[in-house]
């Protein structure tokens, strides 16, 4: 059984004894706050922060954190205070301590909401110090471990936090060990009839396996010792929650997985692992596609490895890592190697994941700052959390790692946010390529920027990043409020001059008025809401005129200036372009809809003249407008190709094209095409006319 005492000569190998007596004192503390206490399987409660301990000097970590780690449930289960912590211990442990506490009721299956602001919690504590998600995960551990006492819907809901959240964060934090331990009790008590299925299954073919592995494991040791390589070589085992997920998400069977033979082989040095990965590839034949360096590019957790896959006798599978024996104790620490070698040594590479772990805590705190609600923030960081990397390049030969099927635009974001915000185009290799083509490892990336551009709302549709993902909407939401602000503004302003008044001549009293009617705090929340459609601008006026009624109807109308406002939309249902007759209808929260005059779904709001708006084209618009036009044709081979080209050729691009057969001869081809006015338009239906198999050409009509 677990004691101080053997503690404290554990954790002698590598503290000094001062160090060794506060942490003893922090557990004679603890045991003192936690007295008549119990744990659910009848222990008393202080076996719990010592064993959450024993697992961190496991893993050599600081007195500091074995301290808090004693402490970290004191502030929570008793009436002991932060300050009493901070007087006993100081301010590094009570900080840690407080950290931790706050962690303590993470609960992933209450209300989105709660979730999100929890976890929000859990980044700015790991922000100050990382030592607070190393104890709180080290008090996981030993949850997951002693779950036995626990009703099973409490263990499912335990289970499944772990899984969606604590095992991917040792994952980032390059905790190897804890990430399997964690994986594979959560799967147990998710789905413990699968894991005790999958268990039986692997017992039975462990003895079937066992003279293959051993036969390749004395052929590879053979084969390194011809060529004078000093190396380790061990039969590796896939755990259980990854032989799950192979079989659920690549659609495998057990037999498909377990056919494959994996092997590590741990050597002196660097040189050593590529003259070992030559010596397996001289052995066996090597499978194309399947070596990844990631000892030149290591994975953003810091893990460093070759890996390759090679073909042994009869067509047998085999995976091979090989990687020198601080990288394979750094694979399995992780984070935690930071404090493993401080003392030890204090060279660069004992420093890897732990700097990687603050650049990933760091670009949490930016996709914070740029997060509308907790929970968006919550979505993105899961994103971030699961996700394979591709490593591509600057123009000037820097790697910038990315999440598989990263984008151009993920890479400009990774870059800077400026440069995100300003990309027009890119070239991959040095070719053009579009913004949205998913990059590959290795490839040289060129973003191409420009001062007046801006980032565009249909990149949400194919970025990954969650960096990417939050600056985007970031910027469309600053852009669509002050979008907003113009367009009320301009609405309020000419609803005034209905009335015979100018918003330039508002009183402080009138403002007041305005802020105690429609209980808003400033003219620029007015503004807002009127461009977003959640005031009328009439009623706001009315409220304002001496006798509410027009005096004059001098106002100007509202001017289209671009096709690309994120306040001014154009009805799908009658496509209006430039030229045609057009009125605006004001919809909550969407700003302006613009419809043709003729458009028949205005007859409804027409009665309500408040939610209307004139609105006119300004003499030069800008941008493609999305318009339909149908086409009557005789139905023969090839007729949607030379519809397509004749189109083409008058410089209009098509967006879409629907076919409807009338008969055995005849069909009708509607098509939706991107121009620029109805002068553009009636030439491209002059041009489709004099086609030979047309018989009419219309524009569409709703």
């Amino acid at each position: 059984m677990l004691t101080i005492d053997s503690l404290s000569h554990r954790l002698s190998s590598y503290l000094e004894p001062p160090q060794v007596n506060r942490v003893k004192r922090a557990y004679y503390y603890a045991e003192q706050a936690h007295t008549g206490q119990f744990r659910r399987s009848g222990e008393p409660y202080i076996t719990h922060p010592l064993a959450v301990a024993n697992i961190l000097a496991s893993i050599h970590m600081d007195h500091q954190s074995l301290m808090a780690a004693m402490l970290h449930d004191v502030i929570e289960d008793t009436g002991i205070g932060k300050q009493a912590i901070v007087e006993q211990f100081g301010q590094p442990v009570a900080d840690i301590v407080d950290g931790v506490s706050k962690l303590a009721k993470i609960e992933f299956e209450s209300q989105a909401e709660k979730q999100a602001k929890n976890f929000q919690k859990m980044a700015l504590a790991m922000a100050q110090d990382l030592r607070v998600i190393v104890v709180k995960m080290s008090d996981r551990l030993h949850n997951m471990r002693t779950l036995g006492a626990l009703p099973p819907e409490k263990k499912r809901r335990i289970a499944k936090e772990t899984l969606e959240i604590y095992a991917p964060i040792a994952h980032r934090l390059g905790m190897n060990d804890w990430r399997i331990e964690f994986e594979d009790r959560g799967f147990a008590a998710m789905h413990p009839l699968r894991a005790t299925r999958l268990h039986a299954s692997l017992q039975n073919i462990r003895g079937n396996r066992k003279a293959v592995v051993e036969k390749i494991q004395s052929t590879i040791e053979t084969r390194l010792q011809r060529d004078d390589i000093q190396g380790l070589v061990i039969g590796r085992e896939k755990h259980l929650f990854s032989i799950y997920n192979k079989m659920r998400n690549k659609h495998k069977s057990f037999k498909e997985i377990m056919d494959v033979y994996a092997f590590r082989i741990i050597v002196e040095d660097i040189d050593t692992c590529y003259r070992t990965l030559g010596s397996v590839h001289n052995l066996y034949k090597p499978k194309p596609g399947e070596f990844k360096d990631y000892i030149a590019i290591p994975k953003e957790n810091g893990y460093q490895s070759l890996h390759t896959v090679v073909i042994g006798a009869q067509g047998v599978p085999i995976e091979v890592q090989i990687r020198t024996k601080e990288m394979d104790e750094l694979a399995s620490s992780g984070v935690a190697a930071h404090w493993l070698y401080k003392s030890a040594n204090d060279d660069e590479s004992s420093h890897g994941s732990y700097d990687r772990a603050n650049r990933w805590i760091k670009r949490l705190l930016e996709i914070q700052q740029h997060t509308n609600s907790s929970v968006e923030f919550v979505e993105s960081v899961k994103v971030d959390l699961f996700r394979d990397e591709v490593y591509v390049f600057t123009p000037k030969g820097a790697i910038i790692e990315l999440p598989a099927g990263s984008t151009p635009v993920d890479f400009a974001y990774g870059v800077h946010t400026q440069v995100g915000n300003t990309c027009v185009a890119c070239r991959i290799n040095d070719r053009p390529a579009p913004l949205s083509q998913v990059l590959e490892s290795g490839q040289k990336v060129k973003i191409i920027t420009s001062e007046k551009s801006q980032p565009n709302p249909n990149w949400l549709n194919f970025v990954v990043t969650a960096k990417a993902r939050a600056a985007i909407r970031h910027y469309l939401k600053n852009q669509r409020h002050m979008e907003s602000v113009e367009l009320g503004k301009r609405m309020l302003s000419r609803a005034f001059t209905q009335y015979n008044m100018k918003l330039s001549e508002l009183t402080q009293p009138q403002i007041q008025q305005l802020q105690d009617q429609t209980l808003i705090q400033s003219l620029e929340e007015l503004y807002e809401k009127i461009g977003l459609g959640q005031l009328t601008a009439l009623t706001i006026a009315q409220m304002l005129s001496p006798d509410g009624e027009i005096r004059s109807l001098t106002g100007s109308p509202i001017a289209i200036d671009s096709a690309d406002s994120l306040l001014i939309q154009f009805a799908r249902c009658c496509r209006p372009i430039p030229g045609d007759p057009i009125i605006g209808h004001l919809s909550t929260d969407k700003g302006i809809v613009v419809h043709r005059d003729a458009c028949r779904n205005l007859n409804d709001l027409r009665n309500k003249k408040e939610n209307l708006s004139d609105i006119s084209w300004a003499a030069n618009v800008q941008g493609e407008f999305l318009s339909q036009i149908r086409v009557e044709v005789q139905a023969e081979r090839g007729i949607i190709a030379s519809l397509a080209t004749r189109i083409a050729q008058t410089g209009t691009s098509i967006e879409g094209i629907q076919v409807e057969e009338r008969d055995a001869e005849h069909s009708v081809i509607t098509l939706t095409i991107a121009v620029t006015s109805r002068v553009h338009l009636a030439n491209v239906m002059r041009s489709v006319r004099t086609m030979r198999s047309v018989t009419s050409v219309t524009r569409a009509k709703q």
